[in-house]
């Protein structure tokens, strides 16, 4: 790892796949590793979001990994954690490729700067970029909704982002929250280890087999591309796309497991009462509710719409009011695929930022300056 300089043509923030893709199409455009670019990542080791997974979660049952450029994942071992089969894989990624990775870099603000863009960091580190490419993704920003009665809950309340195992949750009766992916994931989990649990979702699941069909995720593209055109913030995937109806998810539907008590009313110490009035006890809470994008450090530079969303252009990754800023792993880059094209999309901008640059570039500062 090379020394910190204070300029850089580009700082790439987040080192997870799009991060990591940016890196390599910044390079293949000519940039240089340390002199013209550079990659921070708040994380101690490669992996991205990936490392912090629980080992429960295989690389067999996750999601697809769509492959970095230009070194194709090899066929691990399903019964491997993700975790651990991604980390390594990620930082081969970084070895092969050369890539400046700065760590740990925690990017606390960023600020407008008439060059383009002050990075605070929380070694108390100040660098300034003419362009910054954002890849931040959502796990440090875990999503808590608000139901009355949770500070009265006296069991133990537990997030997607601090499960660890099953064993969190032996001999305890569960409420489980969340109507995406992982919450079903956490159910069938839980029953195969004899762990009692009651789902909760706002709104009645809605199963879809997907089987071979390939069409569905370029429609999921298209419908949040126009939510972030517009400047609307985008939707949780699984209202776009429903939930898989595997095998699996079948047995769980069938055996009552996966069947929702509908919406959460309020919380007792010691019992949850949904909408329709009934009443249950409950031991504990796993909150599967999601995430939310990692994008406190930008605050600075006001980039949300009234609608609360921020407005993409059409290539998906420039932030239309702010130039030289690329949001990767935003919207419809949110899969690891999308993520993977967003990080060439946004290297490419990038560079063609750099060589032609707007004709005048005023920032606040530069505008109330000249009124002086």
């Amino acid at each position: 790892m090379a020394w910190l300089q204070a300029h850089y043509q580009t700082i790439v923030i987040g080192a997870g796949q799009a991060g990591l893709a940016a890196g390599y199409h910044l390079r293949r455009k000519g940039l240089v590793p340390w002199v013209d670019f550079v990659i921070l990542d708040a994380n101690d080791g490669p992996g991205g979001a990936w490392r912090h997974r629980w080992d429960s979660l295989t690389f067999g049952t996750a999601h697809h990994l769509h492959p970095l450029p230009g070194l194709e994942l090899a066929e691990p071992d399903p019964h491997e954690p993700a975790s651990r089969v991604v980390s390594r894989y990620y930082g081969e990624y970084e070895k092969q490729m050369d890539l400046p990775i700065h760590r740990p870099a925690q990017v606390q603000r960023v600020e407008q700067d008439a060059q383009g863009f002050r990075v605070h960091l929380a070694s108390g580190e100040r660098l300034t970029a003419t362009t910054l490419i954002n890849a931040t993704g959502t796990w440090s920003n875990p999503f808590w909704p608000s139901y009355p009665g949770m500070r009265e809950f006296r069991g133990p309340q537990v997030h997607t982002h601090d499960f660890i195992g099953v064993e969190q949750f032996t001999g305890q009766r569960v409420l489980v929250v969340g109507g995406g992916a992982s919450a079903t994931q956490f159910i069938m989990q839980l029953q195969e280890h004899g762990v009692q649990t009651i789902w909760s979702t706002r709104s009645a699941p809605r199963w879809k087999d997907f089987g071979s069909s390939k069409d569905w995720g370029v429609e999921v593209e298209r419908r949040v591309t126009e939510d972030t055109l517009a400047g609307r913030p985008p939707r949780p995937v699984v209202a776009n796309t429903g939930l898989a109806l595997t095998a699996q998810m079948q047995a769980g539907i069938d055996s009552g497991a996966l069947v929702s008590r509908g919406q959460i009313s309020r919380l007792g110490p010691t019992s949850v009462t949904f909408s329709d009035g009934s009443t249950e006890n409950i031991d504990a809470i796993l909150w599967a509710t999601g995430f939310r994008h990692a994008l406190k450090h930008l605050a600075a530079l006001k980039l949300r719409t009234e609608a609360g969303g921020i407005r993409i252009d059409a290539d998906s990754v420039s932030v239309t009011q702010q130039p030289g800023l690329f949001l990767v792993g935003y919207g419809a880059s949110a899969s690891t695929i999308g993520a993977t094209r967003a990080g060439r999309r946004a290297a490419v901008a990038a560079v063609n930022y750099l060589r032609n640059p707007p004709v005048a570039r005023v920032t606040t500062e530069t505008a109330e300056s000249a009124l002086v």
